[in-house]
């Protein structure tokens, strides 16, 4: 019997959804999810035999992510799916055709933070690799600011919020490409989620 779409993709974030309709994300693809939490991006591509690799700072999401893939009979070793910090990746350089950094990034604590862990994801894709990030920002709606990049969240919660002009510089920074121009969702007077996707020139 085949499958309903649910199971077939479980929670997936629409944007991720959005890239492997456009084949941008295909079976095959070694695939980095730096922040799986619980795998929820990760289903359809375990199903479609991607070579998936995972870090989560929470241990239970990671180990989640390791059920999840025996339980599918990937086939992929346990320790694909590790513990640490995205600054700190324990990944090999240019390892991954397709690197997700979804819902992650506006956790930085500063600049600097936020740069170490843009350098780290930048590391480990290979050239002509696919970055896509989805993170908070300040296009479409003001915030309280705080100090540096750091704004109040309508829910008391602060975030490192970008803007379209630090985006586009960071673009030229790393000599990369736009996949497709910055989109940005305003959910309901309480934050902007900006999906920002790169290509690794090669």
């Amino acid at each position: 019997m085949p499958l309903n779409v649910q199971e077939q993709f479980g929670q997936i974030d629409i944007y991720v959804f959005d890239q492997i309709l456009r084949g941008n994300i295909t079976s095959g693809m070694r695939v980095l999810d730096a922040g799986c939490g619980y795998g929820r991006n990760l289903v359809h591509l375990l199903r479609e035999g991607c070579e998936i690799f995972a870090l989560d700072a929470d241990r239970e999401g990671v180990e989640h992510v390791r059920q999840l893939s025996a339980v599918l009979k990937t086939g992929l070793p346990a320790e694909n799916f590790r513990v640490g910090l995205i600054e700190q990746m324990p990944f090999r350089d240019a390892m991954a055709d397709v690197v997700i950094c979804n819902s992650v990034l506006h956790f930085a604590r500063d600049e600097d933070h936020f740069r170490a862990m843009l350098s780290e994801l930048w590391r480990v894709l290979k050239p002509a690799g696919m970055l896509f990030c989805r993170l908070g920002s300040r296009i479409g709606m003001d915030f309280e600011h705080i100090e540096g990049n750091r704004y109040a969240i309508a829910d008391g919660s602060e975030w490192f919020l970008v803007d379209e002009e630090m985006l586009l510089e960071l673009v030229e920074e790393m000599n990369a490409v736009l996949v497709d121009p910055l989109k940005t969702t305003i959910v309901q007077d309480y934050r902007c989620m900006t999906t920002w996707v790169l290509r690794k020139r090669r």
